[in-house]
């Protein structure tokens, strides 16, 4: 039998077949993202409470974002409306990303690049939180989503990637995931987010102190 060419997968190597990175490699690669976002508490803590201000004075949260950013802007309102681990009451927040129509009509009348500030224009107010999510920092629609949005005198929030800075600059609190790799940012937004849901809820809603 002649031999491959090609380097063989390796169960616990770091490189598999033609040269790209194992499944245990890539494992690796997230692990270590996570535990540097750890050094970034600070920053999420910031965030978490920017949020908890918004909500306990009866503002709204609006989330934007593109592609899995959409999708996250979508899974943290879920997890507002909704509920996150505990029971409590509902709290409003509002992914800009649902409305095809919209967003459609925006994009086709006007440029995609209006297709969130719109809606910002529309809804926001100084008690309201605009949230951008990207992972570059340089999503146009994104970007002018969170200008608008401090025009408005709403305070604005972002969660981007080592990159950002163009993003961050136009945040009031803002979380750079210490990763470039589109992956690797998005794994560790969406465990920053849960990290934020925790805070808020047990922040808002803290325990019944127990008889002894």
């Amino acid at each position: 039998m002649t031999p491959s060419n090609h380097p063989q997968p390796s169960i616990h190597g770091q490189r598999s077949i033609h040269g790209q990175p194992s499944i245990h490699g890539q494992i690796d690669d997230t692990i270590a993202t996570l535990r540097a976002l750890a050094d970034h508490a600070a920053a999420i803590e910031v965030i978490a409470a920017r949020i908890v201000t918004c909500l306990a004075g009866h503002g709204t949260l609006y989330l934007c974002g593109n592609g899995g950013s959409a999708a996250d802007a979508e899974h943290v309102a879920a997890e507002f409306v909704g509920r996150f681990l505990m029971e409590r009451r509902p709290l409003p927040a509002v992914a800009l990303t649902c409305n095809g129509p919209l967003l459609t009509a925006i994009g086709n009348d006007y440029d995609y690049a209006d297709v969130f500030a719109r809606q910002v224009r529309a809804h926001a107010t100084p008690r309201d939180c605009v949230i951008g999510i990207s992972t570059s920092g340089r999503s146009p629609n994104v970007l002018k989503a969170l200008a608008d949005g401090r025009a408005a005198g709403a305070t604005t929030i972002g969660m981007t990637g080592a990159g950002g800075t163009q993003l961050a600059a136009l945040c009031d609190a803002c979380l750079l995931v210490p990763a470039t790799h589109t992956p690797r940012i998005q794994e560790a937004q969406l465990v920053a987010w849960h990290l934020i849901c925790d805070l808020v809820d047990r922040t808002m809603f803290p325990a019944p102190a127990t008889t002894p």
